[in-house]
């Protein structure tokens, strides 16, 4: 099992709608059979962050989700509005132990 987080650094005057955004975003993803996403925002640490977290059986089959995700027309129509809120961001992938 791995958890895969991406993490977004949000213009502060957009974090209200990067919210909103993400949570459309989520509803596409499960349409599109990308396994449910969190939705984190920061309590500590940098301001103004964002989180989308998803777990996958394999690296293999978050690979797959992600090209079936991507290639999506709806998909290539919704992220450049969600990426007009970002300033940065990275991706954290970890296996699960326990």
């Amino acid at each position: 099992m791995i958890v895969v987080r991406d993490i977004f650094q949000i213009d502060p005057q957009q974090m209200k709608a990067a919210k909103e955004l993400a949570k459309e975003g989520r509803t596409l993803e499960k349409k599109l059979g990308y396994p449910a996403s969190r939705i984190l925002t920061d309590l500590t640490g940098e301001y103004y962050t964002l989180v989308t977290e998803s777990e996958f059986n394999t690296l293999g089959e978050f690979e797959a989700a992600l090209r079936r995700v991507f290639t999506s027309k709806e998909w290539k129509k919704w992220y450049p509005r969600f990426r007009k809120l970002i300033r940065a961001g990275r991706r954290e992938i970890f296996t699960v132990v326990e």
